[in-house]
């Protein structure tokens, strides 16, 4: 799993992560950005998150993954198939930003895989504060669902991780600031 993590940080660096003046999702500003759906959406690294993450399932006594669109969604995919591949196969779902507005106006998609109760991980790119996990949890909840973990690919270490565990979610990452700096040399 190690050289698997390490090309992964080699990955992201190339592809997603960017020092400049950014405005992020919670509207607080940063000197960089890491836009993980850039190495997600490349065919090594879809493969890479998705067996690091199926990897860091067995932790947890869940029946399948998912997470809030956009950022997710490439996520969710990823280890849907490589689920099925290394024969546990644990299906998804996506959680729309607003609901459908029409037919059965509903937040997720992908409910058909799953019956109320079921155990589930949320998945995520990037946690900076927590928000969007947050908003996440409460509609899968909402839909019945027992979220069991959080994964993300990288914790920004901006207290995201501290703000979950105060709304009952345990967050664990591939990677946190620091260790993705630091794999790539420039810590």
């Amino acid at each position: 799993m190690n050289e698997l993590k390490s090309k992964l940080a080699e990955l992201l660096l190339e592809l997603s992560y960017r020092e400049g003046d950014f405005t992020l999702t919670s509207g607080k500003k940063s000197e960089y950005y890491f836009d993980c759906k850039q190495t997600a959406l490349h065919a090594e690294g879809s493969y890479l998150i998705g067996r690091l993450f199926v990897e860091m399932l067995k932790d947890f006594d869940a029946k399948g993954v998912g997470g809030m669109t956009l950022g997710a969604d490439p996520l969710v995919s990823s280890v849907t198939v490589v689920s099925h591949l290394e024969g546990r196969p644990m299906p998804g779902f996506i959680i729309r930003k607003k609901s459908k507005g029409h037919g059965t106006d509903q937040y997720l998609e992908g409910l058909a895989n799953f019956k109320s109760g079921d155990k589930v991980v949320l998945l995520e790119d990037v946690c900076t504060t927590g928000g969007t996990l947050i908003t996440a949890a409460q509609r899968v909840r909402d839909a019945g669902l027992e979220i069991v973990g959080v994964l993300a690919v990288l914790d920004r270490e901006e207290g995201g991780r501290e703000k979950l565990k105060e709304a009952g979610l345990e967050l664990s990452s591939i990677f946190t600031r620091a260790e993705l700096l630091s794999a790539g040399g420039r810590a």
